[in-house]
């Protein structure tokens, strides 16, 4: 049977203009209809992602206004429906990008829900139900997901340090775990951000044999090599990648690629059939590249979309068992509109999350 109706209240800081992306305004807003197998979580703590950003200012595309973003949601499970068997009323548990898909498809059966075209992300994203009823996110008291997407937290983790994990981690660790990284690789991370300062961890943890990092910025490199790197490359030196040449495994990309000759410089850097992952998504489109800037090392360019439930709770006990841990500062939630402004700012280091204070 599921658990006594909620009497949480489902508010949050919202944006209803793009135009003026930092000013949050508090709003009441419904939830979609209660299912059997929903949950729904008293938020804690929330993470900002560059996600959030992307939306309230438009960069991906007009959003429906008004829209309280935020998808990094770890809280309490405080209603639980009937058909709920993984969660009870109680549990630390949390949330990431996606809360909902078909459940039928090839992608949903397979351990790919996250790629199910009917997918529910958890704000901006309308459910193909008769009211049509918009997501909203975690900058808020409360969010309703189908049990699927909610991932209990282990006891071991506090909830603020877990909350990036849910999508910055997940977003690096699925395309790692996905494309071999582990012994006897030789792995690039492109970036030392809120994406890039978990790659360089769950690189580290997943024991590949060495952790390159590109970044455009020497004043990264202390950072990057106490997050466990094993080499800093610079990209602002011509001919960075002369030294690399041919012998990545495998680079993740978490930072927007701003021109031709430094993504031609970075794929000249991996082995034969080597793979270079994009999960940075800046509003800007990827620069151009020519046919023979792949055939050279039969090098293959793809992408990867945050991570399925099995990969996210593989992810966490990882986390536990080898120390991954964010780099944070918490702010109350109220402060939302500067903590998107910083992020849009790249002035966080490296992760900000966002602690409850909607009374």
């Amino acid at each position: 049977m599921p658990s006594a109706v909620s009497t949480t209240q489902f508010r949050g800081y919202a944006i209803h203009d793009t135009k003026n992306w930092t000013s949050f305004k508090l709003i009441d807003f419904e939830p979609k209809p209660f299912e059997d197998y929903d949950i729904d979580i008293k938020i804690e703590y929330c993470g900002v992602c560059g996600s959030d950003v992307h939306t309230i200012t438009g960069g991906w595309g007009k959003p429906a206004l008004p829209i309280v973003p935020g998808h990094e949601i770890v809280g309490k499970a405080v209603r639980v429906g009937s058909m709920v068997s993984s969660i009870k009323v109680g549990d630390r548990v949390g949330v990431g990008a996606q809360i909902c898909s078909c459940m039928n498809c090839a992608h949903c059966k397979n351990d790919d829900e996250q790629y199910c075209p009917k997918r529910i992300y958890t704000y901006n994203s309308r459910y193909h139900n008769a009211e049509r009823t918009l997501s909203q996110g975690g900058y808020s008291t409360a969010v309703r997901a189908h049990e699927q997407f909610v991932f209990p937290i282990p006891d071991e983790m506090p909830l603020e340090e877990a909350a990036p994990m849910l999508c910055a981690g997940l977003t690096v660790y699925s395309p790692l775990v996905r494309n071999g990284a582990g012994k006897g690789k030789k792995v690039g991370i492109v970036g030392v951000g809120g994406l890039g300062h978990f790659a360089i961890q769950f690189a580290k943890a997943l024991e590949c044999d060495d952790v390159v990092v590109f970044s455009h910025s020497p004043k990264k490199r202390d950072d990057a090599m106490t997050l466990g790197a094993t080499d800093v490359v610079f990209t602002c030196k011509d001919g960075f990648e002369e030294p690399l040449v041919g012998q990545l495994d495998l680079i993740i990309c978490t930072a927007n690629v701003s021109d031709s000759a430094l993504l031609r410089g970075l794929m000249s850097t991996l082995k034969i059939h080597g793979r270079l992952i994009m999960v940075a998504m800046p509003d800007e489109s990827l620069p151009s590249l020519m046919s023979t800037d792949l055939a050279m090392n039969g090098a293959l360019l793809g992408g990867s979309l945050i991570g399925s439930k099995k990969e996210a709770l593989s992810m966490l006990d990882l986390a536990v068992r080898k120390g991954v841990k964010p780099w944070i500062d918490v702010v109350p939630m109220k402060d939302c509109g500067k903590a998107v402004r910083a992020v849009k700012d790249g002035k966080i280091r490296y992760r900000r999350v966002l602690k409850m204070d909607i009374e």
